[in-house]
């Protein structure tokens, strides 16, 4: 889509704006106003990588998992071969319970080299799946490789 502005820090890993343990101390009405700042930013640029992530985060955090579920979905369009856009759509399919959706995601995350069991294991957007036999055994064969 034409020019694109570039996106700094992208092959860096998580900026601290998309660092979702900072995200999550934000007073709501600065989230709401980071919320509406990122969506006038997507609307001029609607293929930005970064504000995509940190708008999907912030969905998430607001508790709007549709909103994020559909954030995710174009962030993976736009990067089908990123290990992390996969991970945090397969979070966002858990988040609704959509259990099936997510583990197939998460397989592909893991598949792309998204490699943090450590974290897949503690993280509460997968506690709709952490219990499901076929999460902890995929886990195993992810960790074996």
């Amino acid at each position: 889509m034409g020019n694109q502005p570039s996106n700094p820090g992208e092959e860096s890993g998580k900026s601290s704006a998309t660092d979702p343990q900072k995200l999550r101390v934000l007073p709501h009405a600065q989230a709401d106003f980071e919320l509406e700042f990122y969506q006038a930013i997507l609307k001029i640029h609607p293929d930005y990588v970064d504000v995509l992530r940190v708008l999907g985060n912030l969905l998430t955090l607001k508790g709007k998992y549709a909103e994020g579920l559909a954030i995710d979905k174009r962030l993976v369009r736009l990067r089908p071969s990123d290990a992390l856009a996969h991970y945090n759509l397969a979070c966002s399919y858990a988040l609704l319970k959509r259990v099936d959706m997510s583990l197939k995601t998460l397989r592909t995350a893991m598949e792309l080299g998204y490699s943090d069991f450590r974290y897949m294991k503690e993280d509460n957007d997968l506690e709709s799946i952490r219990h499901d036999p076929r999460f902890r055994q995929m886990i195993r064969e992810f960790e074996n490789k």
